[in-house]
């Protein structure tokens, strides 16, 4: 007779969750992890902090748009996000004596600022409970019993074990693995003057992709972005970097707070102001220093013009760049640097309530090895506690044996 109900493979934030959903339920669990300890990429998010969801309301919540392939839907993720909301996310920490704080764009961590308090409240749970905990790697279902939650994650931070073996199962299952990319990932550019600029980080902008005609695909800001050696990084380019597709390109507002009238009155007055100097040295109340050789450069206007000598074409061209300044974009960086990965486990094949695959009875995934993936801001926590506590309450209703 096997002693347990329930196998979850995987000590991560769904996994966690899946089990001290269904152990709750009276069912016998264990927990399988292929590390020393659990929670190990739980306990870096939020650079060590854990933003662990997000405070807004269910209907609120947002993922990346559904993409050509049909992946990323956030109309099945509603369900489960009903079942256990971004509040019942916060009662539940707040119950296992983790004391919270919301911050900027509703974000929320525990008080202590540490991500270590979120996975020591978690494994407190499990061994409060009486789950089951064996350290094994696990690529094929043969020889577990019960019911499975595979919660493996996907390939983002893949030092923290997450290398791909949910994949594998759920391929063994007969399951479709829509083709998995780095998402939440900074975005190399071929433009050298963000070598140029490298370090230089820009508060208070708003940040668009375009494609090939110029149409806007995504825009967000204002808020924060910075220059690599490689491209651009920052918050705004790894949310960005969900609706990147290939042939889209970046374009930044460096002053989104004012329009182009206000923007043009705003230069003509600094002109005003500084018209002895040369253009270049009349420009550092508007720009970076940083910034101002490279918006020269893109001008094609010689440093040592005067101010005035400046056209009003060139005072034009000036506007647009700060208005949009352009940066192309060649490709995200590898998986290796991405916060979550995009891609997975096929949603059309799993009931969106309980996370039960439709193909093999008793069989469930949960968390980052589905198809689901969203934006920073504890969003893509809260897909992990949801989908988690949906396959967790949903293999107790029908415990099956593989």
């Amino acid at each position: 007779m096997c002693a347990h109900d329930v196998t979850v493979i995987g000590a991560g934030a769904a996994g966690m969750m899946a089990s001290i959903q269904a152990a709750r339920r009276g069912v016998r669990v264990l927990l399988l992890e292929r590390n020393d300890r659990p929670g190990i990429k739980l306990s870096i998010t939020g650079k060590g902090r854990c933003n662990l969801t997000n405070n807004c309301a269910p209907d609120e919540f947002t993922l990346p748009p559904m993409r050509p392939d049909g992946s990323g839907d956030l109309r099945f993720f509603k369900s489960a996000l009903s079942g256990f909301t971004p509040q019942d996310t916060m009662a539940f920490f707040e119950e296992l004596g983790v004391p919270l704080v919301t911050e900027r764009g509703r974000r929320v961590f525990p008080a202590s600022g540490k991500a270590s308090d979120v996975v020591s409240a978690l494994v407190r749970e499990l061994d409060r409970l009486g789950v089951m905990r064996r350290r094994a790697r696990v690529t094929k279902l043969d020889g577990l019993g019960g019911a499975v939650i595979v919660c493996t994650g996907g390939l983002s931070y893949p030092k923290t074990g997450s290398t791909g073996d949910g994949y594998e199962i759920a391929r063994q299952a007969g399951h479709t693995i829509i083709p998995t990319a780095p998402s939440l990932v900074p975005l190399e550019s071929p433009d050298e003057f963000c070598a140029a600029m490298q370090g230089l980080s820009l508060r208070n902008v708003t940040l668009s992709l375009l494609d090939s005609a110029g149409k806007t695909i995504y825009s967000e800001g204002p808020g924060e972005m910075l220059f690599t050696h490689f491209g651009i990084s920052g918050p705004l380019v790894l949310s960005a970097s969900a609706h990147w597709t290939p042939g889209l390109s970046a374009e930044i507002d460096l002053k989104p707070g004012l329009s182009e009238k206000q923007l043009d009155a705003r230069i003509l007055r600094d002109f005003e102001k500084f018209s002895s100097r040369d253009f270049s040295n009349a420009l550092g109340e508007l720009l970076h220093k940083t910034m101002i050789p490279v918006i020269l450069s893109l001008l094609r206007v010689p440093p040592g013009r005067k101010v005035a000598e400046v056209t009003k074409a060139e005072r034009g061209a000036l506007l647009r760049h700060i208005k949009r300044f352009p940066v192309r974009i060649s490709r995200p960086r590898p998986m290796e640097e991405a916060v979550i990965t995009r891609g997975g486990v096929n949603l059309k094949e799993i009931n969106p309530r309980t996370m039960e695959s439709k193909l093999v009875k008793g069989l469930y995934f949960a968390g980052e090895v589905l198809d689901l993936d969203g934006y920073t801001g504890g969003y893509n926590l809260q897909i992990a506690w949801s989908t988690g506590c949906a396959a967790g309450k949903g293999c107790t209703e029908s415990r099956a044996l593989l």
